[in-house]
C-alpha cells in the first residue's frame, strides 16, 4: 500500500501499512528522531508474508508527517504515546501487537499500561524500562558516549548531517559485526530527503515527558517478548533483562553481537520470534 497523510489527534501523520486488513494486525512504533523508513520496506513485507497487518508511521517532526520550527515542538513525550492510539484509530483498529524499539519501546510500555484495551501485545527490542525502578543500570558505553559529546553537526548542510547519521549508526551498531555503511548510508539519504525539514527532528531531544505513567511495569498484563543485542551500547543488555524481569511473564531474546536497532542480519530472527509471538492469543 502507498503512504497515506491520516489526520489524527488534530495533526496530520504519514503511515503505510502492508499485507492483508484481515489479518493480525502489527503497530510498529520507530525510536524518537527516526522515520518510519528505519523500520525497512523488507523487514515489513517479512512480517506481512508471516500473515500479518504491518503498520508502521512518521513521528512527528521526522518525515512526511506534520513539522515544527526547530526549538519549538509544541507537544510532549506524551502526545507521541497518543499518537499511536490516534494511528490505530485512523486505521480502524481497536487494538494490535505493539512492536517498539528504542524510545518506540518506551511508547509501547506506555501504551500497555495507559492504553492496555488497544493493546494485544508487546514487543520491545533496543529499550529499557519505561518507569523507573529502584534497580541500577549501566549507563551508555564509553564509545557512545564520546561519539555524543565530540561529534559536530552543520543541520544547514545536507552532507553533514549524513555523514554525522552514517557515524551514529556506525557507533550504535555495537562493533563486534560488519557495518554496511553503503546501505546504511542509502537509507539516511533517503530519510533525509524525504522529510518535510529534517532539522526539525532536534525536537525529539527537548521534548517533556508530559504525563508519565502512574503505574509500574508490574501491572502490564499482555504477552510480553523483550528482544535485545547483547553489544547495545546506549542499552547495555542489562537493560533488557531488567525489563523481561519487571514485566510479569516476558520473555528475553538475545541477538548475539548485535548492537541498537533492527539490523538487517538479525530480520529472519526478529521477524520469526515477532510472528510466533503475535499467536500467543490464539490468533494467526
Amino acid at each position: 500500500m502507498a503512504e497515506r497523510v491520516m489526520e489524527t489527534n488534530g495533526v496530520q501523520l504519514c503511515t503505510e501499512a502492508f499485507g492483508d486488513r484481515s489479518d493480525p494486525p502489527i503497530l510498529l512504533i520507530m525510536g524518537t528522531g527516526a522515520s518510519m523508513l528505519w523500520w525497512e520496506e523488507g523487514f515489513c513485507r517479512m512480517l506481512a508474508e508471516g500473515g500479518r497487518f504491518v503498520i508502521r508511521y512518521d513521528h512527528r517532526d521526522t518525515g512526511r508527517s506534520v513539522t515544527y520550527e526547530p526549538g519549538r515542538p509544541g507537544y510532549t513525550g506524551a502526545d507521541l504515546v497518543g499518537d499511536a492510539v490516534g494511528v490505530l484509530d485512523a486505521h480502524g483498529i481497536p487494538a494490535a501487537h505493539v512492536v517498539g524499539v528504542s524510545a518506540g519501546g518506551a511508547f509501547a510500555q506506555l501504551l500497555g499500561l495507559d492504553h492496555a484495551d488497544r493493546v494485544l501485545s508487546l514487543i520491545l527490542i533496543s529499550t529499557s524500562c519505561a518507569v523507573s525502578g529502584n534497580r541500577e543500570l549501566p549507563p551508555p558505553s564509553e564509545e557512545f558516549m564520546r561519539f555524543v559529546s565530540s561529534a559536530e553537526l552543520d543541520w544547514s548542510q545536507t552532507a553533514s548531517v549524513i555523514d554525522y547519521l552514517v557515524d551514529y549508526s556506525r557507533v550504535l551498531a555495537g562493533g563486534r559485526r560488519p557495518f554496511d555503511e553503503a546501505a546504511v548510508r542509502d537509507l539516511v539519504r533517503r530519510d533525509v530527503e524525504r522529510a518535510h525539514d529534517f532539522a526539525a527532528v532536534q525536537n525529539h531531544d527537548v521534548l517533556p515527558d508530559g504525563r508519565p505513567s502512574q503505574q509500574p511495569l508490574s501491572s502490564i498484563a499482555v504477552p510480553t517478548l523483550v528482544i535485545h543485542g547483547t553489544a547495545d551500547p546506549m542499552f547495555p543488555f542489562e537493560h533488557g533483562e531488567a525489563l523481561a524481569e519487571e514485566i510479569p511473564g516476558a520473555r528475553l531474546l538475545a541477538l548475539e553481537d548485535a548492537g541498537h536497532g533492527v539490523d538487517r542480519a538479525d530480520w529472519e530472527t526478529i521477524a520469526q520470534a515477532v510472528v510466533a509471538h503475535t499467536v500467543a492469543d490464539g490468533q494467526g
